[in-house]
């Protein structure tokens, strides 16, 4: 099972076995970390599953859909390159050691 670390903003790291098939979302949620609201529960219809991906993952993501794009318009603070919204990232093997790290918030 892939391992994927969500680095909350304060720096703490959860270390999650996430099930292939599920969004990166889901393993968030499923696993009470902090800092995923998903309010629209995976709908892409809100920003509040907002992340930065690690640097030297960026390249390793499917392309971003207009959609998620959009959406990313109303996150907090979003980063043109290193932004995603969890909900879009389903977990793959090949996502085995993602580091994702949390906006200060999420609106």
């Amino acid at each position: 099972m892939p391992k994927i670390t969500y680095i909350e903003h304060t720096g703490k790291e959860h270390v999650i076995d996430v099930p292939v098939g599920l969004s990166v979302m889901e393993g968030a949620r499923d696993n009470n970390v902090p800092g995923i609201e998903a309010d629209c529960g995976g709908a892409c219809a809100c920003s509040t599953c907002h992340v930065y991906v690690d640097e030297a993952w960026v390249e390793k993501l499917p392309a971003k859909e207009d959609m998620e794009a959009d959406m990313l318009d109303f996150a907090w603070q979003p980063d043109e390159k290193r932004s995603r919204l969890t909900c879009q990232v389903k977990v793959t093997e090949d996502l085995d050691g993602l580091v994702v790290h949390l906006p200060e918030k999420q609106i």
